[in-house]
């Protein structure tokens, strides 16, 4: 069975897959910083000084 589960991971796909992940991880949080402390304030400023920190989506019960 050891031998096997080497053999799956050693194809390559789910080291593909695991790398992505953790990119993905990464690139999400740069994408968020960037929207929630450089593009909202701006666009805050452009629409007369509407602030986005508290806006909050809420459907349901769910947040």
């Amino acid at each position: 069975m050891w031998k096997d589960f080497k053999a799956f991971i050693a194809q390559g796909n789910v080291l593909d897959l695991a790398v992505a992940v953790v990119i993905g991880a990464a690139f999400q949080q740069i994408v968020s910083s960037l929207v929630d402390h450089i593009i909202m304030p701006f666009v805050g400023v452009l629409l007369g000084g509407v602030d986005f920190s508290t806006l909050v989506f809420q459907f349901g019960d769910a947040k």
